[in-house]
């Protein structure tokens, strides 16, 4: 069965691009399309992708990509850490951008800014930032659960906190993924790489309040209410500074915080370093020491005390 592929893909291969497609934003969802099924990208991926794009096109603007030259970059770094935005998240939309641009110069053939021309902000290694237990449950005590998008959020700080997961791959969670009698689900995470996540007892039991108070048959496990439709990134940003403001916690507060909360629980618990990596879906098990070996500065100031003893 052949499947009808769209029109700017068919006369790409023709190398035929017409004029009045070349805007950014009339490009994306072929980019998107051919970056999924040609480059293997992982659903997780793609929905980052997107919303990276659609953030460059509102501090940048959308035209014609051809007329896109690095200055148009250094303008979105500056308006993007003007609003206090992370190199992280500064470095992400720049790296999709770039790969959009590699596609419409090595694949469509235009005439864009050279990619390799594209430079990411310089990210330096900083202490890790994490809640602390009381943090934690005055954070998720706050929430107002009497109310839909209370409990909705309330359920998504829980699942967070209860699987360690990036905030991309709770946001791509079906309710076929999970496997409630085991406390696990099957979800294919970063570099499209099909792992295992585990829940707790808590973070199901407020998952299944809320899925509880679902009318609707969409797949996603997060949804929007109207018009029902899996939630994105953007979706989420406000409770979470509103929230954070609610329960006076004065340090940054983001779905990787939490993901960070949970792997500095579980070392700090005694957990081996081997579980925390595969718990947090780690390729490699020195990213995991990197980030999360020696947080604990109390722990290594008393060892300093204990053991640096030249007499000895």
């Amino acid at each position: 069965m052949q499947t009808k592929s769209s029109p700017l893909i068919a006369n790409a291969f023709q190398g035929v691009t017409p004029k009045n497609e070349r805007l950014m934003s009339a490009l994306i969802e072929d980019f998107l399309e051919y970056a999924r099924y040609e480059l293997n990208f992982s659903p997780q991926t793609i929905i980052k992708y997107r919303d990276s794009l659609k953030c460059f096109m509102r501090d940048v603007g959308d035209k014609p990509v051809e007329q896109f030259d690095v200055m148009d970059f250094v303008r979105l770094k500056k308006a993007m850490m003007e609003r206090g935005l992370s190199e992280s998240r500064i470095a992400g939309v720049v790296y999709a951008t770039r790969s959009f641009m590699s596609y419409c110069k090595s694949f469509l053939k235009l005439s864009v800014v050279n990619p390799k021309s594209i430079r990411p902000p310089r990210r330096y290694r900083r202490e890790v930032i994490y809640l602390k237990k009381e943090e934690v449950e005055t954070f998720v005590n706050v929430i107002d659960t009497t109310k839909w998008n209370g409990l909705r959020f309330k359920a998504l700080v829980e699942v967070l906190l209860g699987t360690g997961m990036r905030i991309g791959e709770v946001l791509s969670l079906n309710r076929k993924d999970i496997d409630w009698d085991k406390l696990e689900a099957k979800i294919v995470g970063k570099g499209n790489k099909e792992r295992t996540i585990f829940f707790n007892e808590r973070s199901l039991e407020w998952l299944r309040r809320y899925l509880e108070n679902r009318n609707d048959l969409h797949e996603a496990v997060f949804v929007t209410k109207k018009p029902t439709g899996r939630m994105h990134r953007d979706d989420i940003w406000r409770f979470f500074d509103y929230y954070r403001k609610k329960a006076h916690i004065n340090k940054k507060l983001t779905p990787h915080i939490l993901r960070h909360t949970v792997a500095t629980n579980l070392i700090f618990n005694g957990c081996p370093i081997v579980h925390v990596k595969e718990i947090l879906g780690h390729e490699r098990l020195d990213t995991t020491c990197k980030y999360y070996l020696g947080v604990d500065k109390e722990q290594a100031k008393k060892a300093h005390g204990q053991y640096l003893d030249f007499a000895r």
